[in-house]
């Protein structure tokens, strides 16, 4: 379903900010969550914070939002209907392969203060159970090998800020808006793993000078489908390519950590900055990304497609709640001031909104990165105090389970099918399995007898 040819198209129409951003990663959650909370912070206070957007792949997302001045909608799904917001603080779209020295020098620009980036788990370059570099990963052995025309995101960080510090240009802030525990210690032994194997005194430069401050997002943003785009551009009487979706809640906490303090009055906005973002992260990672895992893993063995369809099976209902409260939550230091159980309960009617069809098989992607931090990390902590834990062991065994299906999309994808329906192999897998858990024997009898559970009774009844 093309969007209507005779619809007007959406344009800028207002001038456009000086660039202050460089973002990679210019998906539909970079459009629904970062530029949002961007431009608002220009609306309040000015400043120029215009974002620059790279595109690491491909050319999709400057086809569409080049020809409309680099303008879209952005749509908040209420129960009551769409809420549009334009959206116009996108100043550029470089796509890197065309022109990889464009990045760079847009990088190395004084006027750049911040890098942003949602390029997903895996476009990072690390080993998952170490948070260190691995150089045997192809982009990173090709960056490490070609520093000067890089593929990855960290290999163009690295580069820009090499032309910085041979021009006497301070490095920006670098913040990972992903969800990864811990993510700025991540995106920095990367950087500076890339930085030292190419020149160690552009290295301790970073370590010294640089910031890589840790984050926390919250916003649900499905992908869209290109019929419902373009239903939801013609029922606002535009033509936009761009157009994205989300859900009205959204959280943002940063640490204060920026290079000479520059940055966006996101704070004025609704952002958070404090001290110290792991408590947050752990929340969030735990309840909201480990349910998600959960429902993805299990609805989709149950004949789910989406998330609100998932919670209004009793059975995952009760699964999910009874997960938060016995296997999570226990886990949890919460921020001060913060209330777990009521946490819980307002991302239940978070994930039971009609309006969000958030699908269970674009949550199944990338498991062997999401496992870690969302499931096994909380089951870590219970081993160590004895304790077991049934669900989370029933999450990571429907996974095993998925990996026979027709959702597998994995960067392990070719390992992990080749390992499909034996659970003892996958568990041999250390990059997904520390050997401190895989190597426990009641952590393996548990993942081996939820396994059996689900193949002898199915999804449902193993539920029960």
């Amino acid at each position: 379903m093309p969007i209507a040819s005779d619809l007007p198209r959406l344009a800028r129409t207002r001038p456009a900010p000086r660039a202050g951003i460089v973002h990679f990663g210019p998906g539909a959650f970079f459009r629904a969550f970062i530029a949002p909370f961007t431009q608002e912070a220009m609306d309040a206070v000015g400043g120029d914070w215009g974002i620059i957007a790279v595109a690491l792949r491909n050319a999709q997302a400057r086809d569409q939002l080049k020809p409309q001045g680099c303008a879209y909608t952005a749509l908040t799904l209420t129960p009551d209907g769409p809420k549009r917001q334009v959206i116009d603080c996108i100043t550029d779209v470089l796509v890197a392969p065309e022109n990889p020295d464009a990045v760079i020098e847009a990088l190395a620009d004084p006027a750049i203060r911040i890098v942003t980036l949602t390029i997903t788990e895996k476009g990072y370059g690390h080993d998952p159970t170490t948070g260190q570099l691995n150089p045997d990963l192809p982009d990173m052995a090709h960056d490490l090998a070609y520093p000067d025309a890089p593929r990855s995101a960290p290999g163009f960080i690295v580069a820009g800020l090499a032309r910085r510090r041979a021009a006497g240009v301070a490095p920006f802030s670098v913040i990972s808006c992903d969800n990864l525990a811990g993510n700025g210690a991540i995106l920095r032994a990367v950087i500076l793993g890339l930085a030292r194997a190419h020149d160690p005194a552009l290295a301790d430069w970073i370590a010294a000078h640089g910031a890589f401050p840790a984050t926390m997002v919250d916003r649900i943003t499905p992908a869209m489908p290109e019929a419902e785009a373009a239903r939801l551009a013609q029922e606002a009487g535009i033509r936009d390519a761009a157009i994205t979706h989300h859900e009205p809640f959204r959280q943002w906490i940063i640490a204060a950590d920026f290079v000479g303090g520059a940055r966006p009055a996101w704070d004025r906005v609704g952002a958070q900055i404090v001290g110290d973002v792991a408590p947050f992260e752990a929340m969030k990672l735990r309840c909201l990304n480990g349910a998600h895992s959960a429902l993805a893993y299990l609805g989709l063995a149950a004949g789910h497609a989406t998330v609100a369809a998932a919670v209004a099976d009793p059975a995952l209902r009760g699964f999910i709640a009874a997960l938060w409260a016995e296997e999570v939550i226990p886990t949890l230091a919460p921020p001060e001031g913060a209330d777990p159980a009521a946490y819980c309960a307002a991302l239940m009617a978070r994930f039971a909104n009609p309006a969000i069809a958030h699908r269970l098989a674009q949550i199944a992607m990338d498991g062997s990165q999401k496992l870690g931090p969302r499931i096994l990390s909380p089951m870590a902590t219970h081993l160590a105090q004895g304790r077991a834990t049934p669900r989370l062991a029933m999450v990571v065994a429907a996974w095993m389970h998925h990996l026979s299906g027709p959702h597998l999309a994995d960067p392990m994808a070719d390992t992990l099918r080749a390992r499909a329906g034996d659970p003892a192999a996958l568990l041999a897998l250390s990059a997904i399995f520390t050997p401190a858990l895989a190597d426990d024997p009641r952590f393996r009898a548990q993942i081996i007898a939820a396994w059996d559970k689900i193949a002898a009774q199915g999804v449902q009844a193993a539920l029960a």
